[in-house]
């Protein structure tokens, strides 16, 4: 369901007069709360008015407007798992959003292709993987004419809504189901359908590329050779557990990723060519040319 569970004061398109007038236990809260703090730092934010957020993000909320909902994504993850949440929000700065949403952008964005794009562009925090929009999604080149694809969108949404009724009737969150989802030892009848249409909307997604010469499968490997003590533990000390995957082969993950590169320097060259690119050609991230996409969407 992707509930909140806090609430926020905002008072940021009202000044003092009319926020103390109109909301004033609220005022008087960040008042007491948040102007002590605001005045230790530093001059130009101890200026800001102490009732406004020092980063509003109003590009976001422009972007979203006549929006119902917007794609998300937790910035530093286990897995990549991206959701939809209503457009009345404030989002924390740990949250990417993406101003889209159609069904057809989270089948892209939750597929294996853009995954490994954006785990060989992304940064990692400890062992966990980040979220960098502008090296993870600007820079990934979608399939052409994916705005019009009815297959992407509806796989895409049949995905959603068998994920999201899994997490409800068992009463667990995305971290817990993709855990799931992973353990080879997991036969629950929801998690195999989630793994079979995980494998239906990869199908969509290459064939959107007319990489109909990939015929990948998945199964169980590790994503890399195990610790000393991910397969022994001491007594009494419970075992880490195996960085088992459901995925691809490394040959065809390789093989993935070399196209998509391909595909990414190709728009760039057309751009630059076209000069609508001029800007962009010449900026790179760990590579790859910053062009790719063509009105994905806006990212905060």
């Amino acid at each position: 369901q992707q509930a909140h569970h806090r609430f926020v004061i905002d008072l940021n398109e009202f000044d003092a007069d009319h926020a103390r007038s109109s909301w004033g236990e609220l005022f008087a809260l960040v008042e007491d709360k948040v102007r002590p703090e605001r005045l230790r730092k530093a001059r130009e934010l101890a200026e800001w008015p102490f009732w406004h957020f020092w980063r509003a993000r109003r590009e976001l909320q422009r972007s979203v407007s006549g929006l119902r909902r917007l794609l998300v994504c937790s910035q530093t993850s286990k897995f990549r798992a991206f959701a939809f949440l209503g457009t009345d929000r404030v989002i924390s700065h740990k949250v990417v959003a993406i101003s889209f949403e159609n069904d057809t952008v989270f089948t892209i964005v939750q597929s294996r292709p853009h995954e490994l794009w954006s785990m060989f562009f992304g940064s990692t925090l400890e062992d966990r993987p980040v979220y960098t929009p502008s090296d993870c999604f600007e820079t990934f080149p979608f399939p052409p004419n994916w705005q019009t694809n009815a297959t992407l969108e509806a796989i895409g949404a049949r995905y959603y809504q068998h994920r999201a009724d899994l997490m409800i009737r068992h009463n667990e969150g995305l971290t817990t189901t993709y855990t799931r989802f992973h353990d080879p030892d997991e036969q629950d009848t929801d998690i195999l359908e989630l793994r079979r249409l995980h494998d239906e909307m990869d199908r969509a997604v290459l064939d959107a590329y007319g990489w109909t010469d990939l015929r990948p499968t998945c199964r169980f490997l590790l994503d890399h050779e195990a610790d000393e003590g991910e397969e022994d533990a001491e007594p009494g000390k419970r075992k880490r557990r195996l960085p088992w995957r459901y995925r691809w082969s490394d040959e065809v993950r390789d093989e993935v990723l070399a196209r998509l590169l391909e595909l990414n320097a190709q728009r760039a060259k057309e751009e630059a060519l076209s000069g609508a690119g001029s800007e962009k050609a010449g900026k790179k991230a760990k590579g790859a040319v910053k062009a790719g996409g063509g009105g994905q969407g806006s990212l905060f």
